[in-house]
């Protein structure tokens, strides 16, 4: 069928067609299955000339060219990490990528189980006994948080208190989060890159209805007073979120173990290439707040025939009950995302995911040491360990070397007048060396 029979290459009916359709359900035009008010109807133009799929692949690639083609330093809360190739044609398979909410268990139980497999693995890698997949990247999880303490917490509090290095992206989630709440936001110093403890100790009041921390930190320090942390939340009965990563909880201290309540972050990390907005939310917590979580959870029960069957046991979006009963409006379906970052994991299994982890403190440290023998280069500015990234001090203009950096193909982040930051994972590991020889020459 040619694209003139169709009127487009991406519909697939004839007119005649659309008209046999129409009469068969009893309407007049395709505008009458509509109803929409007048006051936003457009009834303009978009002016978008008709073209045919290879016109349309030609410009988007053309478009495409025009990015910057760099060798990627950057971090802050985006990790690029190796996807092995299967991962890219398993999960494109029409059953998973066509799949949208599994609402009928009946014909999706392949996908609730991988589903199901992901949250089991948060609740390893955390400790917490539930774990969901439908937060759309780790800003949101940390906003889900904050109203979930809300909503759980006994007393009058409601400060949500967050470190002050937090990202400024993230915490303009969280402030967007609880503008329609009574809850407001406020921040806590930082010593050396880390939770200043005795200057928390003095901020904490019984006004306080959760305390964020996170390791590693937007510096890539690893914090390393969690329990202490954890302790001073609890005994002024605020609930401890800590921000982390999929990766990294295959290394650090497990959150469970140094009393946190909740944990959020970025799991996308695994799975997904470098795209700066596409992301998937972590979020696990204790068991005494199953009913109060966001989005939806998968479980396991028996069908009729007593065989193992999954489904979504628990569904707490205004879309599934009243709207005064449910815990967020959230209705991504983050699904698809979740069962790559499930794929990745499964491949790398327990030892391979905590030697990349090891890979992510050890290379960090060691390039690290190799920019700090550059003179008018300080590294790391920190004195902690440091997890994929960690920040330098530059006697030049942090800008100017950045904007150097990019003419020769390298990408780091400029985050004040004298600080760079840099991040190394695996991919990027060949690229080393050049980026240190340029560095030298242009410090």
């Amino acid at each position: 069928m040619s694209n003139n029979d169709t009127g487009s290459p991406f519909a697939p009916h004839t007119p005649d067609e659309t008209a046999f359709m129409l009469d068969a359900i009893g309407a007049d035009s395709e505008e009458d299955l509509f109803d929409i008010p007048e006051e936003v109807l457009f009834e303009g133009e978009f002016d978008i000339p008709q073209q045919s799929e290879q016109s349309v692949i030609a410009e988007t690639d053309a478009l495409l060219d025009r990015n910057a083609d760099l060798t990627e330093f950057l971090g802050r809360g985006h990790y690029d990490h190796y996807v092995p190739s299967w991962v890219d044609h398993l999960a494109d398979r029409s059953e998973f990528l066509t799949s949208y909410t599994q609402y009928q268990p009946e014909v999706a139980q392949g996908f609730l189980q991988a589903l199901f497999e992901y949250q089991s693995m948060l609740v390893e890698l955390t400790g917490l006994p539930v774990a969901n997949c439908s937060m759309y990247d780790a800003a949101t999880a940390l906003g889900e948080a904050a109203t979930l303490a809300d909503r759980v917490r006994q007393t009058t509090g409601k400060t949500v208190l967050v470190p002050e290095l937090l990202h400024d992206n993230r915490r303009a989630v969280l402030e967007n989060y609880v503008a329609g709440t009574d809850l407001t936001v406020e921040s806590y110093p930082m010593d050396d890159g880390n939770v200043d403890l005795n200057t928390l100790e003095q901020r904490m009041n019984e006004d306080i209805a959760l305390l964020y921390a996170e390791t590693p930190t937007v510096r890539g320090t690893i914090e390393e007073h969690l329990e202490e942390i954890g302790d001073l939340a609890h005994a002024h009965d605020a609930l401890f979120c800590l921000g982390s990563d999929i990766v990294a909880l295959a290394l650090l201290q497990e959150p469970a173990s140094v009393g946190v309540d909740v944990v959020v972050g970025e799991a996308g990390s695994l799975g997904l290439p470098m795209s700066y907005g596409m992301g998937l939310g972590l979020f696990a917590c204790r068991e005494a707040f199953l009913r109060q979580v966001p989005g939806r959870l998968v479980g396991v029960s028996e069908d009729a025939t007593e065989r193992r069957a999954y489904t979504l046991t628990l569904q707490t979006r205004e879309q599934h009950i009243r709207r005064e009963r449910a815990t967020s409006n959230i209705c991504t379906n983050q699904a698809w995302v979740a069962l790559r970052t499930a794929m990745c994991v499964a491949s790398l299994g327990p030892d391979g995911l905590l030697d990349l982890a090891n890979d992510c403190v050890r290379s960090a440290r060691e390039l690290a040491a190799r920019l700090d023998a550059i003179d008018g280069i300080d590294a790391p500015i920190h004195d902690r360990h440091h997890f994929r990234e960690f920040v330098v001090r530059t006697d030049r203009k942090a800008a100017e070397i950045a904007a150097a950096l990019e003419e020769h193909g390298f990408a780091v982040h400029a985050i004040d007048d004298h600080m760079l930051q840099v991040c190394t994972t695996e991919t990027n590991a060949a690229a080393r060396d050049e980026f240190v020889e340029t560095l030298e020459v242009i410090a």
